[in-house]
């Protein structure tokens, strides 16, 4: 991993053996979130959420940041990215917290006035709703510190879904106001025979028929209980079958209540939104 541009254009930054610890932005994607933030960098306060070796808030400072907090939970990646910021000798301007990149710790630590924050949370925490929503609380609170040109930074999978469930419990009535009909299994036999009459409607439309056919079907004795029963199963599998859940993806809504953005800029399967602070 290196540094793009700036006071440490070319250097390179340690990264863990194992890639899978750390997800580092690709080079061409930081170099494009860059360029979208050029002119922000100079003197810039910045905080680094889930920041792993320091690649995106190392690169502000080698592009002019004054001050950057780095906030990275694990301890050994940690330890990397203050090696990180000793070998680039960056100290004065860089302070590494261990811990909670959504606690309330991390934002009390957050430099002050704040002009570019970037969270970079691991992906299974944007695919669910539960952590996700503590995603998008911590891009609300950051936000409310921004200096009004300042912006705040999310990188997620792209497209962002989540899975739901639905089943098919609800039924659409005529009448909202009418009651739901009795399901089959809790019909008496009356009932479900005089259901089966009805749904057949062999002597009701007897005298509409072709005569032959009016005369098969009135013809045929009454259903038997044997019949009936197997009807019952019938239907007893078809509700079944509806009652079953489905799954299906939605697209997630990442709009935050008078917040502007997100500005979105998709790189195939990830993608970066850009928020603001909305015009006092």
């Amino acid at each position: 991993m290196r540094i793009i541009a700036g006071e440490f254009r070319r250097r390179l930054i340690a990264t863990p053996k194992d890639a899978s610890v750390t997800r580092p932005i690709p080079d061409r994607v930081k170099e494009s979130l860059f360029g979208l933030l050029r002119g922000h960098c100079e003197g810039a306060h910045v905080f680094d959420g889930f920041a792993g070796t320091g690649a995106i808030g190392l690169e502000a400072v080698s592009r002019g940041a004054a001050r950057c907090l780095f906030v990275e939970r694990d301890r050994g990646i940690a330890q990397l990215l203050r090696s990180n910021v000793e070998t680039l000798e960056c100290s004065d301007r860089c302070m590494v917290l261990q811990g909670d990149a959504l606690g309330a710790a991390a934002l009390a630590s957050a430099p002050r006035p704040l002009t570019l924050a970037f969270l970079d949370p691991p992906y299974p925490l944007m695919l669910e709703p539960g952590s996700f929503a503590r995603v998008m609380a911590q891009v609300r609170a950051l936000v409310g510190l921004l200096t009004p040109e300042g912006f705040v930074v999310l990188r997620t999978p792209w497209p962002l879904q989540h899975e739901v469930v639905e089943t098919g419990t609800e039924m659409i009535l005529p009448d909202p106001a009418a009651p739901p009909p009795t399901p089959i299994r809790e019909m008496s036999r009356k009932d479900k025979r005089s259901r089966v009459k009805k749904e057949r409607s062999w002597r009701r439309h007897a005298a509409s028929m072709d005569p032959k056919r009016a005369k098969e079907h009135l013809g045929k004795p009454e259903p038997a209980a044997e019949e009936l029963d197997e009807i019952d199963a019938k239907l007893a599998a078809a509700e079944a079958e509806l009652m079953q859940p489905v799954r299906r993806k939605v697209e997630v809504d990442l709009t935050l209540p008078g917040i502007v953005g997100p500005e979105t800029h998709v790189y195939h399967s990830m993608a970066v939104h850009l928020y603001g602070r909305k015009p006092e």
